[in-house]
């Protein structure tokens, strides 16, 4: 049986759980809202990089993330520009990215990963 740990738990979710070798971060959003698309897709990824150290694992990692983005027309190239300024020489995970109504209206990203260790 392999062995399930879960970090950051709650009555409504884990942040991250890890299951033998794979690792789920559970949807991921800014902390401070107030800012544009760049300052939330950076702080959404510096707490991927965190949560994937915490599971003992980095983004080099990563197999799959999905984004969602509040407003994909305006904010698609912004939040690529940042994502791939993070990535640089990282090879590049599977990846989809949507347009979806966020849980609070000052969200504008939100983002989605599965690796492995």
């Amino acid at each position: 049986m392999s062995m399930l740990t879960r970090f950051e738990s709650n009555d409504k979710l884990s942040r991250v759980v890890v299951h033998g070798d794979s690792v789920y971060l559970s949807g991921l959003t800014p902390s401070d809202r107030t800012g544009g698309i760049r300052d939330q897709v950076a702080q959404v990824l510096g707490k991927i990089d965190h949560h994937l150290t915490q599971a003992g694992t980095d983004r080099s990692r990563i197999l799959f993330v999905q984004i969602w983005l509040k407003d994909i027309a305006r904010d698609f190239d912004e939040m690529n520009r940042v994502w791939s300024r993070w990535l640089s020489n990282t090879p590049a995970p599977a990846r989809a990215t949507g347009e979806v109504a966020l849980a609070h209206p000052d969200i504008l990203v939100e983002m989605i990963v599965t690796a492995t260790r």
